[in-house]
C-alpha cells in the first residue's frame, strides 16, 4: 500500500480526516463522540497539540490541527490509537476501526485557514445530516458563534481573528460567513490540493518543496513524494552521463540506467523500454553499478558529481 507523505515541522497546520474502516460508522452515539473529544483535549495537554476546528461525522471526522511541537505522528496516534481501543472494548468488535492510514494536508495558514474552518463546518449541511448548522452539535461551529460554552482546548482565536475588524460582533460575521453566500456550500478549497499533500500558494509549495522534498531520493511507496519532487529526465540523464563517460559505453549506459532508476521515479518498465531491455534488466544493471560504487571510489566520485549537476540543472 502506497504510504502518504508527511511533511513536519514546529508550526505546521494540518486539515485532517480519518474515515471508517469499509466506510463503515466510527460514531454509534453521543457517548462516542464525547469520548472522542475527550482524547482531542487529551493530545492538547500531553502532545501540544492545537484543534482549531473540528467535526465529528458518522463515518469520518475532520480536524484543523496545529503541531507547536512538530510532532504530528505522535498527536495522530494518540487520538487514533486511544478511540480504537475504546472503541473496539465497548462495542466488542476486534480489528481496525479506521481506514488505513489518515490524511493529512499541509495547509499554508494564513491564506486558507479561514476557507478551510468553512469547509469543515459545512461537512453536515453538505451531507444533508442536519436543514441548518445550529442544529449539529458535534462540531466546533456553535462554538464559534457563541452559542454555547466552548471548551479551554479549543482554540478559536486564529480563525475567529480574521473577523475581528470593523462593525458588528466576531460571531456574527463568522456566522454569515460560513452561511450567507448561497453558493458557499460549493466552495471546496481543497480542490487546489498540490499531490494529495500541499494547500497553500505557490510560493509556500516552492518553499516547502525546497526545505522538505528536494534531494530526496523517488521512493515507489510514496507517489505524493515522487510527484512533487522535480526530477531529471531519461534524456536529460543519458546526455549528462555520455558527456562524462562516453568513452567508455558500456559503462556510460549501465550508469545512465542506474541513475534513471534512482532519480526519475519511472517504473522499471518505461526505463527498460528506452534502454530496449526487461525490467529485471534494469534492476540487475542497477545493482551491480551499486556494487561498483562502493569498491570503486573513482567511479564513485565521477557519480557524485553527475547527480550534482543534474540537481543543479532541475532546481
Amino acid at each position: 500500500m502506497a504510504r502518504p507523505l508527511r511533511v513536519c515541522y514546529p508550526g505546521a497546520f494540518y486539515h485532517i480526516t480519518s474515515r471508517g474502516n469499509e466506510k463503515k460508522k466510527i460514531f454509534k452515539g453521543a457517548v462516542d463522540r464525547k469520548r472522542f473529544l475527550s482524547y482531542l483535549e487529551s493530545a492538547t495537554l500531553r502532545y501540544d497539540a492545537v484543534i482549531h476546528v473540528y467535526c465529528l461525522m458518522g463515518n469520518h471526522y475532520h480536524l484543523l490541527l496545529e503541531t507547536p511541537s512538530g510532532n504530528l505522528s505522535q498527536i495522530m496516534r494518540h487520538i487514533n490509537g486511544a478511540y480504537t481501543t475504546y472503541f473496539n472494548t465497548k462495542h466488542r468488535r476486534v480489528g481496525h476501526l479506521l481506514q488505513g492510514r489518515y490524511k493529512a494536508i499541509l495547509v499554508e495558514r494564513d491564506e486558507y485557514a479561514k476557507a478551510l474552518s468553512r469547509y469543515i463546518h459545512q461537512n453536515p449541511l453538505r451531507a444533508g445530516m442536519v436543514e441548518k448548522l445550529e442544529d449539529f452539535q458535534w462540531s466546533s461551529y456553535l462554538d464559534y458563534i457563541g452559542e454555547r460554552r466552548s471548551p479551554a482546548w479549543l482554540r478559536k482565536e486564529f480563525v475567529l481573528g480574521y473577523f475581528a475588524h470593523g462593525p458588528g460582533s466576531i460571531q456574527n460575521k463568522y456566522r454569515e460567513f460560513v452561511c450567507a453566500a448561497p453558493d458557499a456550500i460549493d466552495d471546496n478549497p481543497l480542490s487546489e490540493v498540490v499531490e494529495s499533500t500541499i494547500l497553500g500558494s505557490d510560493d509556500f509549495v516552492r518553499h516547502i518543496k525546497e526545505k522538505f522534498v528536494q534531494g530526496r531520493a523517488p521512493h515507489r511507496d510514496l507517489p505524493a513524494l515522487n510527484a512533487l519532487i522535480t526530477k531529471p529526465t531519461i534524456e536529460e540523464i543519458i546526455k549528462a552521463v555520455k558527456s562524462v563517460l562516453g568513452h567508455q559505453p558500456a559503462l556510460s549506459r549501465n550508469v545512465s540506467i542506474y541513475l534513471c532508476h534512482k532519480f526519475t521515479g519511472q517504473t522499471l518498465k518505461e526505463i527498460g523500454r528506452v534502454f530496449q531491455i526487461g525490467e529485471s534488466a534494469v534492476s540487475q544493471a542497477s545493482r551491480r553499478i551499486e556494487q561498483k560504487l562502493k569498491r570503486e571510489e573513482k567511479l564513485f566520485i565521477v557519480v557524485e558529481q553527475l547527480q550534482r549537476k543534474l540537481k543543479m540543472s532541475i532546481m
